[in-house]
This record gives C-alpha cells, structure tokens and sequence, in this order.
C-alpha cells in the first residue's frame, strides 16, 4: 500500500485514520492479539496502521548504529525534552521497513500528516535528524506495518474482531509498552482484566 496515496482520501463515509484498533480476546490471529494499532490510513483502497504496544528486541540507539547513522551509541544527541523513542513491531507486512511516527513539529519532503499533532515519515533523514537533537519533540518507531484490502477491516471489526476509538496522543508516544492495552481498552470505560476474564463466555 503506498502511504502516499492512500492517507487523507475520503473515499469512504466513516474513516478511521487517527484512530486505535485495539483486539479482542478472542482475537484468532497470534500476531494481533493484545494489539493496540494506530490507523493512518483508510479508506476505499484498504487501510493501514502501525502495532505499537509490541516492542522489538533492539533498541533505538543500538538500531541507529546498525544503520550506520551514527558511528556509536554516544554520538546520539536526543532533544533535552524529548523522550526515548521506542521501536515496535509495526506489523506483518514489510518488517524490514521502518516507519517513523512522530509529534508535528518535524516536517520534510516525505513527511505525510496523519491526525491533528501525530505525523508519518518513512524515511532515513528523520532517523538522522533525532540523533543530532533536531528532531521531532516526541516519536516512536515501527519496522513493517498492518494492512487490509478494501473491505477487510470493516469485515473483521463487524466479526468483533476489533474495538475502535479515537486515538490518545499520549497513549501513542507513551515508552511504557506494556501498559498501551490496558490505556487503550480504559479509553473505553474498559477495563483490561474485565474483558480477559469474560472472554469465551456466551
């Protein structure tokens, strides 16, 4: 799917784009279940979004130095304010490709708005930029992405497969991984172990 293109359409009457898919417990597919996914983009085309309460095993500085951006962690100079950047397991599809997800004060050519504050830019020059500290203020980093064809995610969330909501800006940029389902589901007036333990019951 070509981010590009597809985010911003309204080809369709109600659009997700900016808001979390957050599972079900009876969520079947093993690499969604407990997944909070921010939506960027949806439309007639398909959808797609970023998984970002699931880390990956490397960190931020250790994945910029296996990138050559910069020649050792220590030469990383993040903002004073700004907060560590996770990196996630954005999803199935193109796990090699990183996706940065980001507060708006960072913008270049390949930058693409996604939500009011939240940003999307798939490209090296914002990894270089926060490791020199003239980067976003907040940002989390994803290596692949989810994404539905045309009707798919609609089909799944009728199947109860998902619950949506509007997203949380600090749920999104928030380090504490472990804690984005129970945020999320709490968005709700859900509560986590509520819904865990009534799973499987008619």
């Amino acid at each position: 799917m070509n981010v590009d293109h597809d985010i911003g359409q309204d080809g369709i009457d109600t659009t997700l784009e900016g808001h979390f898919l957050i599972a079900m417990p009876g969520m079947e597919d093993e690499r969604f279940v407990r997944s909070v996914i921010y939506v960027c983009a949806h439309s007639a085309n398909g959808a797609m979004g970023f998984i970002i309460n699931k880390p990956q095993p490397v960190s931020f500085p250790a994945l910029l130095t296996q990138l050559g951006i910069v020649a050792s962690e220590t030469d990383i100079h993040l903002p004073e304010k700004g907060m560590e950047v996770s990196v996630c397991m954005g999803g199935p599809v193109e796990k090699g490709r990183g996706f940065v997800l980001h507060s708006d004060d960072y913008d270049s050519d390949s930058t693409v708005p996604v939500d009011d504050r939240i940003s999307l830019t798939p490209t090296l020059d914002i990894l270089k930029a926060i490791s020199q500290g003239i980067g976003p203020k907040t940002a989390i980093m994803a290596l692949g992405y989810a994404g539905w064809a045309p009707g798919q995610l609609e089909s799944e969330i009728a199947a109860n497969g998902w619950l949506t909501c509007k997203a949380d800006l600090g749920i999104v940029f928030d380090n504490r991984l472990d804690q984005k389902y129970g945020r999320a589901l709490a968005l709700l007036g859900i509560d986590a172990a509520f819904l865990a333990s009534d799973a499987g019951h008619a």
